[in-house]
């Protein structure tokens, strides 16, 4: 029955590991824990129920790219009573969506628009037949995305009646699988947890003794190995750098990179062109990949490493979901632990930073009534970013100080307000810097890569399909990856933009 609807609804024949059992417990209206590694079909586990079931389905996701994706897919396969509601939605899109939210049977939101009471007034009213939560880790303080948005999922959950809930993610360790359960009130939560080795992809480490000398060992492994290609860096400055230089060295090779400081339409035709394959190589941050999928990605190489060993798995994962022999490569060199060091310290707010704004907010109680506190002027006035200020909003509010951006009046002891913030703050950076630690200890081991990488995540690895990694018979001159046809269109930036907008125009049709 539930092959039949697969097939007929997305045009499979077969399941993919774990995609039946966590939609057959679904449908049977339990709550579930799903982990199912990178490109193994996750969305399928949310969208084929929400063809089933009666009522809406309702998905939370932080991947605004992915969640345009998968509606425009949807839609040009037939299924139109989807929406995709975020920050990209014009104030009059969003109006007339609202008014018509009935009409869908798959609603994708970014978690910030469960703060929009006007959607959650709407949404109330319907009957939500599914909770779904992708990239569930973000939920988890100890996740390697954790979003404080992410934080309130519970609140929403208990404000809609409860419905089943499904929490998805690529990588969770144990420990964040039972934050995740714990945080979402779900005690009695199903757990589908599958292996998160990808049994065709391999590992190897280069080291060198200069930074400089990792772009021309790229650049010579890409003339040699003419691939699609991922290279990830933690610097915007950085991909941008790569990129003049490895055109200058591969001229017959198409590279652009992609950074979250580029504007939105150049972004999203960097995208596009690569899913297309008129781009062979992405200089990258961590802002391209999530949700992407791309079957024939052959290397993934790490210039910088990020700061975790769950964004090393999922960035990897990228690699080969077609299931053909793909490498994943790391490049490492002295001092690089640094970069991601800085970048673990900004994530959130400092001791300072905390206390200044505790301070701001108890001198205006007073003149609460006339005094609101505007996200905007706040990140500007104490020098925050969006992450750190969404963070320290969020604590503000569970403990008393603030309600819709409104200081109360009845709030007691800043001072162990501010103590607890700190020390919150203190525990998250020193689990943060173990996990890097854990990240680099696992470059310079001296053993199976394979099995090192999952050891804090399943207690066994998979057979590999084809090699395993340079400790144990991995070699580039014993590799021999699938080469794709390149397509060589060469046209105007401008025609392939219309070319996008009239296709997703069409889709819309």
């Amino acid at each position: 029955m539930l092959e039949q609807q697969l097939e007929t609804f997305f045009g499979h024949t077969n399941f993919r590991q774990g995609q039946k059992e966590i939609i057959t417990d679904i449908l049977s209206g339990k709550d579930v824990l799903g982990i199912l590694p990178t490109g193994s079909g996750k969305s399928i586990c949310y969208q084929l129920p929400a063809r089933i079931l009666e009522g809406t389905t309702l998905v939370i996701s932080p991947l605004i790219s992915l969640m345009i994706d998968q509606v425009k897919q949807l839609i040009a396969s037939g299924f139109k009573e989807v929406i995709a509601i975020n920050s990209f939605l014009a104030n009059s899109d969003r109006k007339q969506v609202f008014h018509d939210l009935s009409k869908y049977k798959l609603i994708y939101a970014s978690p910030e628009m469960l703060q929009n009471n006007v959607f959650m007034e709407k949404l109330k009213k319907l009957t939500v037949s599914l909770f779904v939560i992708d990239e569930a880790h973000c939920i988890s303080q100890w996740g390697h995305e954790f979003r404080p948005d992410y934080l309130k999922l519970n609140e929403t959950i208990n404000y809609l009646n409860h419905p089943p809930v499904l929490a998805l993610s690529a990588t969770a360790t144990p420990e964040v699988q039972e934050d995740i359960v714990h945080q979402l009130d779900c005690p009695l939560m199903t757990r589908h947890i599958y292996s998160m080795d990808r049994d065709n992809i391999a590992f190897i480490v280069e080291r060198f003794d200069h930074f400089n000398q990792k772009l021309e060992y790229a650049a010579n492994l890409l003339k040699r190995f003419p691939v699609p290609t991922m290279i990830y860096f933690s610097s915007r400055n950085w991909t941008e750098q790569a990129v003049d230089i490895l055109s200058k060295k591969l001229p017959n090779l198409r590279i652009a990179f992609y950074h979250g400081g580029m504007d939105q339409t150049d972004r999203m035709l960097v995208q596009q062109q690569f899913m297309n394959d008129q781009l062979d190589v992405i200089c990258c941050t961590s802002a391209f990949g999530m949700g992407i999928n791309k079957t024939n990605i052959r290397l993934v190489i790490h210039f910088h490493l990020p700061t975790q060993m769950e964004s090393f798995i999922q960035e990897v994962g990228r690699a080969g979901r077609d299931g053909e022999s793909s490498v994943s490569v790391v490049l490492v060199a002295p001092n690089d632990n640094q970069l991601p060091k800085r970048l673990i310290e900004t994530e959130l707010p400092t001791e300072a930073q905390s206390k200044n704004v505790i301070s701001f907010i108890t001198e205006h109680i007073h003149i609460q009534n006339n005094f609101r506190l505007v996200d905007t002027e706040m990140m500007k006035l104490f020098h925050l970013s969006e992450t750190q200020w969404r963070f320290l909003k969020y604590q503000l509010e569970k403990h008393g100080m603030i309600k819709e951006g409104r200081i109360l009046t009845d709030f007691h002891n800043p001072h162990h307000i501010e103590s607890h913030i700190t020390t919150l703050i203190k525990n998250r950076m020193q689990y943060k810097q173990e996990k890097l630690g854990a990240l680099f200890e696992w470059v310079a081991g001296e053993s199976c890569r394979r099995k090192n990488l999952f050891l804090s995540f399943q207690t066994d690895v998979n057979k590999p399909k084809y090699m395993c990694c340079d400790h144990c018979d991995f070699t580039f001159n014993q590799w021999n990856p699938t080469f794709n046809t390149i397509k060589n269109e060469n046209i105007g930036w401008k025609k392939q933009l219309k070319q996008l907008f009239l296709q997703g125009i069409n889709n819309e049709e």
